[in-house]
């Protein structure tokens, strides 16, 4: 891979921060977007702006033609052979929220369980806590190993006969653990549980097949994989759509409406409620084309390189406390420096044009199970190169030394 060539797709790493080249290494959180992705959007308003699904002038075929395009290209690169399983979504909060809502009112009750890790992201805890206290369900978690990795014993003990969900994320956002997807998936369907599975983090980083892993629900954020903010995707097997009431209701929505009831329309659009977000998920499709063009395969190979090696010049520091395995991760490494906090740390290198990530990571309960009230992110994405970290690891020691 060619990272300076790369590089110049992406306009907003020719700015400066703090008057400093810019490095960014916040890729877990949001990544940056490249000049294709930037210029489909605006391609889209300028020459063939029309109303999705709602019109048989040429503008709103056009639009509508990009729009579903986009669904096809997204179910190809989760490996789902229909593209009616696919629902845009503002990205993998509400997908998840659609999923707790839509068919947890019609599938939970007293005394069931939802089964979640202590890994989780905010995003796959708060929308279960809700669901759960309005059907009479409960929660419970399965514990994490030291290293961050998933207990397996703990989760083969908690599948109980009344789990009827497990939803979990296939690569922790503060740990980088990849957890055994498959073989999760495999143990929770022997037990007759559902899976809904976070892709946010793994999406972005290497090949997912949700019809290989067999998992009931699939949920993704764009902006995390080069797309646009405001647009993501859930998966959800056909059969389980095809039962599941409408998690919002209006326009685009139904077949007919009447005075006092209405009938809904099929997958996956009884999901998609009101005028859909065209232009992000168009840009969504651009982003795509613009990871495959490049290859999963050497995005991965990259990102696990730089990581490696981010992970090794880390480790070598005296007071450092890094979180999370040492391998089967993606390219994330959050760490503290004993006695100096990790905000100070942070705002240190902003100045150096290092944007660092601190705080808790919208993971609250992982947090306290590891007894920390904040941490740093390093998190990488494949425009970043060895050279940006040589300097990262040169700037953070003379904070350390500064700070102490």
């Amino acid at each position: 891979m060619n990272i300076d060539k790369i590089k110049t797709q992406f306009p907003i790493l020719k700015q400066m921060n703090r008057g400093k080249k810019l490095v960014y290494f916040d890729n877990a959180a949001t990544s940056l977007k490249p000049i294709p992705v930037i210029e489909a959007e605006s391609d889209f308003y300028k020459n063939y702006y029309g109303s999705i699904h709602r019109s048989v002038y040429e503008l709103g075929e056009k639009a509508t033609n990009a729009f579903e395009g986009t669904r096809k290209t997204v179910a190809d690169f989760i490996g789902a052979s229909n593209s009616s399983t696919i629902i845009f979504t503002k990205g993998a909060t509400e997908a998840i929220n659609l999923v707790a809502d839509s068919w947890g009112h019609a599938n939970l009750n007293k005394g069931d369980v939802v089964l979640l890790s202590e890994m989780e992201h905010h995003s796959n805890i708060v929308p279960w806590q809700v669901i759960t206290k309005r059907t009479g369900a409960s929660l419970e978690y399965v514990s994490i190993n030291e290293d961050g990795t998933l207990n397996m014993d703990c989760l083969k003990n908690k599948l109980k006969n009344n789990v009827k969900m497990l939803s979990i994320t296939q690569a922790s956002n503060v740990l980088g653990t990849i957890n055994p997807l498959k073989d999760i998936i495999e143990l929770a369907h022997k037990n007759n549980t559902l899976v809904t599975v976070d892709g946010c983090q793994s999406t972005p980083h290497f090949s997912v097949n949700v019809e290989d892993l067999n998992c009931d629900f699939f949920a993704f954020s764009g902006h995390k994989m080069l797309g646009p903010t405001g647009v993501g995707a859930l998966y959800g097997k056909q059969n389980l759509l095809e039962k599941m009431e409408p998690y919002q209701t209006g326009g685009g929505m139904i077949k007919e409406v009447g005075l006092y009831e209405s009938t809904w329309n099929d997958i996956p659009y009884r999901f998609e409620a009101g005028s859909p977000n065209a232009s992000q998920v168009i840009g969504l499709g651009y982003a795509i084309q613009f990871i495959n063009e490049i290859g999963l395969t050497n995005i991965t190979k990259h990102t696990e390189a730089i990581s490696n090696y981010a992970y090794e010049k880390l480790s070598q520091i005296d007071g450092v406390t890094i979180y999370g395995p040492a391998k089967d991760r993606i390219s994330i490494v959050s760490f503290n420096i004993d006695g100096i906090h990790s905000g100070d740390i942070s705002q240190m290198l902003d100045y150096e044009g290092i944007t660092l990530r601190s705080g808790r990571h919208c993971c609250s309960p992982l947090m306290n199970k590891l007894n920390i009230s904040s941490c740093l992110r390093l998190s990488l994405y494949f425009y970043n190169d060895i050279s940006e970290i040589d300097l990262f690891i040169e700037k953070l020691n003379a904070t350390i030394a500064t700070l102490k």
